[in-house]
Order: structure tokens, then C-alpha cells, then sequence
């Protein structure tokens, strides 16, 4: 009776697979879990900080306690927030199961373009603008529109990026008042 001990092999070797594939589908289910929890602590501490930011030349107490409403409301908790001058850095977590990932988000505002301000001399002092250090109760200096160098546009002159709207897909507006329809 050779080749008797062969019965049964493929038996074996089902269950061995089948337990692989449900190890590997267990494996993906928690990354699932981990990715899902970091993005939502992602989200919930970009838009903590966008709040906070907001909310930065109000004082430190006020912005950080807009972050935290907002943390909240994303289903986090709030671990850190930090006001530098007009920019916020808010710190948020996220608890599912045994994975908390922390993720650190800062806001502020976008810094001007080189040239938009008049030459001269730094507006407070000696550059505290520009190092964002100004404090919300110090007096601006007066500023005109005219002292400010913004591009002219005129009708014949360059025109933005983008598409054009003219030809037929634009409604003339007719006699009828309909948008040029008949």
C-alpha cells in the first residue's frame, strides 16, 4: 500500500491557507483602523488650528478654547495648542482601541508677496512684522491704497490665467430679458 499517506493532504493544506488569508485579512482590517484613526486626527488638528488661528489676535485663552470646540466636534481630544503671534500650532489625538495617534497641525496667515509693501523702513520698530511678533493692541501706521504697488489691469492689458468666457456659451441678454434664449 504505497502512497496511502498522501489521503487527507489537501485537507491539510485548505485549513493552512484559509488561516493565512484570515490572518492577512486581519492584518489589513487593523492598518484600516490605524490609517482611518491618523486621518481623522489629521483633519480634526488642521482644522483646530485653522480656528485657532482665527482667533489668535483675541488672545491665547480664546483661540485655543475655539480649537478645542472644534476638536471636539471632529470626535478628538485636544492635546496641545500654542499661540506665536498670529500663528496657531494645535496638537490633536484620536483614540480607537489601542492605537492614539497624535498628529500637529499649524495655521496662520499667508505671508505677502515680495514688493506689495512701500520701501523703507519696517513698520514696527525693527521688522517685528515681518517675524510675526506684532501684538494686537499696537497702532498700524496709516497707509494709503495709493501706497501699496498692486499690478493695474486695463481692459486692453493682460488678462489672468483661466478661461475665457465669450462665444456661444455666454448668454447675451436680449430684448426678451431671457439670457438671449428665443
Amino acid at each position: 500500500m504505497v502512497g496511502r499517506g498522501d489521503r487527507g493532504v489537501a485537507t491539510v493544506w485548505t485549513a493552512v491557507a484559509a488561516c493565512a488569508l484570515c490572518a492577512v485579512f486581519g492584518l489589513v482590517l487593523v492598518l484600516g483602523q490605524v490609517v482611518a484613526a491618523r486621518h481623522r486626527a489629521g483633519g480634526a488638528a488642521d482644522l483646530a488650528a485653522l480656528a485657532a488661528a482665527d482667533r489668535a489676535l483675541w488672545g491665547e485663552a480664546e483661540a485655543c478654547a475655539a480649537a478645542g470646540r472644534v476638536v471636539v466636534a471632529q470626535g478628538a481630544e485636544l492635546v496641545g495648542c500654542r499661540i506665536e503671534g498670529e500663528e496657531a500650532e494645535v496638537t490633536a489625538r484620536v483614540v480607537r482601541g489601542r492605537y492614539a495617534p497624535e498628529v500637529r497641525a499649524r495655521a496662520g496667515p499667508a505671508p505677502l508677496p515680495p514688493g506689495l509693501l512701500p520701501e523703507g523702513p519696517p513698520l514696527f520698530g525693527s521688522g517685528a512684522a515681518a517675524r510675526g511678533s506684532v501684538r494686537p493692541d499696537q497702532r498700524l501706521p496709516d497707509l494709503r491704497l495709493s501706497d501699496l504697488r498692486l499690478p493695474k489691469l486695463s481692459p486692453s492689458g493682460p488678462r489672468p490665467p483661466g478661461p475665457r468666457l465669450s462665444g456661444p456659451f455666454v448668454p447675451e441678454v436680449g430684448a426678451s430679458g431671457r439670457g438671449g434664449l428665443p
